[in-house]
């Protein structure tokens, strides 16, 4: 069951069975829950520092259904899957990486034995149970540190079309997608209190902007000032639904009958964290849904770095998550030295 992989640098046999761990289980020195940008980009910059990493990743990317993603230096118009796939690769290059797919279902804290100058500073040794999929098989591993890199799970507005123009006609990143609606008649689609602010963002690439509420969405007065002066008109008539063809999305059917023509536009899903910490953990979750970190991405228990969408702002672009990811792996490096 436990994790038998051959040791490497920064790691050695554990000497007793303690909370189910097997004396001859590996210890890694992180486990990267998550192979996204941000996990790849924390497990890269892991690996070059010596550690050895297990990255576990259930294969189910929030940005499955975009065809492509913008702003990456380097990459810009590279499909998110592709992205994926070349990280992974030079991840896999150095051989203190490990690669499992698989889907967490559980992680626990357990003591750690007496291991000497290697012990973990809070005494304390995490285990993660997944499940193989797609021919993997199921995997328990231990590692004296955590990184939570796992993004988001979003959900749309209950429309029953949307998915089917999700990605390619709708999007949900403005400062991903932004430029290829440039001039187009848009719609912004969403029930939280912030479209406003993301009406006036999308204002950069078009002045044919509707905001459908849903019959949902509150804006305040101040808000719908704001709109107004920039000429952005406000549907509040609940949504039947999104129209469309092969060639795309052609408009938002209300549930009156009326059809509001637009060619694609934005909406803004609802988010929340792919796993659950709390339970699992005892994780601080903040009211939005996203994960409790300091400026290093500590979470609140010693030993558990987070990066990526599920902490603050929320969801990013691409580029930025690595970024964060490369950011935190230099924290959580630090940390295994004992010097955070």
């Amino acid at each position: 069951m436990a994790e038998t992989t051959t040791s490497g640098s920064n790691s050695g046999p554990l000497s007793e069975v303690v909370g189910g761990v097997e004396p001859t289980a590996e210890v890694f020195d992180v486990i990267v829950i998550g192979a996204g940008p941000a996990g790849l980009s924390a497990g890269l910059n892991l690996v070059r520092a010596r550690r050895r990493v297990l990255m576990l990743d259930s294969n189910r990317p929030r940005h499955s259904a975009t065809l492509k993603s913008h702003g990456f230096l380097s990459r810009d118009g590279i499909s998110p899957l592709e992205l994926r796939k070349l990280g992974r690769a030079e991840f896999e290059g150095y051989p203190e990486a490990t690669f499992h797919q698989g889907l967490v279902t559980s992680i626990e804290r357990v003591p750690e034995p007496q291991l000497g100058t290697r012990a973990a500073p809070e005494g304390e040794l995490f285990v993660a149970h997944s499940t193989g999929i797609r021919g993997s098989g199921d995997r328990v591993a231990t590692a004296r540190a955590v990184l939570i890199a796992t993004g988001l799970v979003e959900t749309l507005p209950a429309l029953p079309s949307i998915r089917a123009y999700y990605g390619t006609s709708l999007h949900s990143c403005t400062e991903c997608d932004g430029y290829e609606k440039s001039d187009a008649p848009l719609a912004l689609i969403g029930e939280s209190p912030d479209l406003a602010e993301r009406a006036l963002l999308l204002a950069q690439w078009t002045n044919d902007l509707i905001v459908f509420t849903n019959g949902i969405a509150e804006l305040s007065a101040a808000d719908e000032a704001a709109l107004d002066a920039r000429g952005i008109a406000v549907e509040r008539r609940p949504i039947a639904d999104i129209e469309g063809d092969r060639d795309g999305m052609t408009g938002v059917s209300l549930t009156d009958g009326t059809v509001v023509v637009r060619s694609g536009g934005f909406v803004r899903p609802s988010y929340s964290t792919a796993l659950d910490y709390e339970r699992m953990l005892g994780l601080a979750i903040a009211d939005d849904h996203l994960l409790v970190v300091d400026d290093l991405g500590r979470a609140s228990v010693p030993g558990v770095f987070a990066a990526g969408d599920s902490t603050p702002p929320g969801p990013q672009q691409l580029i930025v998550a690595a970024g964060q990811g490369a950011r935190v792996a230099a924290a959580l490096n630090r940390h295994l030295i004992g010097l955070l």
